[in-house]
């Protein structure tokens, strides 16, 4: 008498069992999973909640946003505190301040950090170590402290109530100098020598070779720059006199009144200023991430 063993073919049950076996894996939710989604998704709600009772907030009416009586949601929705806002307040005045002053000063930011940054990352020079550690030394001076220095040296050049006044001053930050040199210090020297071996000088190599590798970087510190001078609110108060020279932060603290406070407008110009900051992190966030993970990884 014989017997046959039959061998299980992939269709069978075994291999059935095999085959859903990665989608048994894939149904199993990690606890530790669920706790971190949990807690992100908490902690997106609070940054988010801010933000939504601001946008709620600006299409209230005058009467339902100042009432005690708190409403997540406008009961009768409105454009007028926008219409005020872009029509009987120069806001879109304050926009274009705002914008200019952050677009020089950044350029100037990213101008003098690339510098000094590669000068310090490559070239050798007496002092280098000390210069170098009393520049970061400067970034633990609080700024509130250089207000007043810095009005007494802006009034002596006669640059009060002018662009000149907000662009100039911390454009020689620590911060751009030494995030830079971490970048630099990450490229490696061979390249620059292949170039100096096919006749660039130091400053091809630099404009040329290194500038376009440090794109990234370049991009991250020009954009915090940019928000950091678009947020800037108590510099400005301090130098600038007239409304026409506002920038946006410090004009539309100016819709603050001492017997009457219009929240609705508020809101709306804060909604004004935000626009331009979230657009553009978005387009750029990701020169922002891959310039922060590779400029802090070479010590």
């Amino acid at each position: 008498m014989t017997t046959t063993t039959s061998t299980p073919t992939p269709g069978g049950p075994v291999g059935a069992r095999r085959a859903d076996a990665p989608a048994a894996r894939r149904r199993r939710v990690r606890p530790d999973r669920v706790l971190l989604w949990t807690a992100l998704l908490v902690l997106s709600l609070v940054f988010a909640l801010p933000l939504l009772v601001m946008v709620s907030t600006s299409f209230k009416s005058a009467a339902e946003a100042n009432s005690l009586d708190f409403t997540a949601l406008p009961l009768e929705p409105t454009l007028d505190a926008y219409r005020a806002v872009l029509t009987d307040v120069p806001v879109l005045r304050w926009f274009v301040n705002s914008t200019l002053v952050a677009l020089m000063h950044s350029a100037l930011v990213v101008v003098l950090a690339t510098t000094a940054a590669y000068a310090f990352a490559r070239m050798e020079f007496r002092g280098k170590r000390p210069l170098f550690a009393l520049v970061l030394a400067t970034m633990f001076v609080p700024a509130v402290i250089l207000l007043i220095p810095n009005f007494l040296v802006v009034n002596e050049l006669g640059w009060l109530n002018s662009y000149a006044s907000l662009v100039v001053p911390g454009a020689a930050g620590g911060f751009g100098v030494f995030f830079l040199r971490q970048f630099f210090l990450g490229i490696h020297p061979s390249i620059e020598e292949q170039a100096r071996i096919d006749g660039c000088g130091s400053w091809q190599v630099f404009v040329r070779i290194v500038l376009p590798l440090a794109g990234p970087a370049v991009a991250t510190l020009a954009v915090l720059s940019f928000l950091t001078s678009w947020n800037d609110f108590l510099w400005p108060v301090f130098v600038l006199f007239t409304s026409d020279m506002q920038t946006l932060p410090a004009g539309l603290a100016q819709l603050q009144s001492d017997n009457v406070l219009r929240y609705d407008l508020l809101m709306a110009g804060a909604v004004v200023a935000s626009v331009p900051v979230l657009a553009l992190y978005v387009v750029a966030q990701r020169f922002i991430i891959e310039g922060v993970a590779q400029g802090g990884v070479k010590g």
